[in-house]
């Protein structure tokens, strides 16, 4: 038990430390993210892609999306119950919004989709593809059951950690975009 009390501690104690390092990250660094986003992205076609909509500091995927949704189907994620996996919504630029769980907006229109490319929002990461969230485990959850959807984690540089640390459910990003380049599962860029 007392391992688990600390692996609580040090994940909320770096959940401290990663938000503050991404609350001081200026445009111009946001910016180049949301560039190498794109351009990991750029040549997908028909493909049905996760994107979400960003809150407080997060990296902002949706410029990228406005432009994936000319050749794919975009969605976001949707919380429909405490401890279920998320469910996916068609999104479109300027669709129709409300406020979901935890303040995220969420469509208010459009069909129910099951992606095969997800664009993860995080707190933290390190090189080894370990990823920080909130901690409510709602990607980890739906990632279990996504098969061999291809999972790419999106973030600032200011984000990395040198290691997250794991617990069993937690699941490893294959890919993790920053504003400093697209990192692998093995550490390379």
């Amino acid at each position: 038990m007392g391992d688990d009390a600390s692996l609580t501690a040090r994940k909320a104690q770096l959940r401290k430390e990663c938000l503050a390092a991404r609350d001081g990250v200026g445009p111009l660094r946001r910016a180049m993210a949301g560039t190498r986003l794109y351009a990991r992205l750029m040549g997908l076609r028909g493909r049905t892609i996760a994107g979400y909509l960003p809150i407080g500091s997060e990296a902002n995927p949706t410029h990228a999306m406005r432009v994936l949704a000319r050749d794919n189907r975009i969605c976001v994620p949707v919380v429909t119950a405490r401890g279920a996996p998320l469910r996916f919504r068609e999104w479109w630029p300027d669709c129709p919004l409300e406020k979901g769980a935890f303040g995220v907006p969420v469509p208010t229109e459009g069909g129910w989709r099951v992606p095969d490319v997800l664009i993860l929002p995080m707190v933290g990461f390190d090189a080894g593809g370990g990823r920080l969230g909130y901690g409510g485990g709602y990607y980890d959850r739906t990632l279990a059951g996504m098969g061999d959807a291809l999972a790419v984690g999106f973030a600032l540089e200011a984000q990395r950690v040198e290691a997250i640390p794991q617990e069993r459910t937690d699941i490893t990003l294959p890919y993790i975009i920053t504003d400093a380049g697209v990192f692998g599962a093995d550490g390379t860029v």
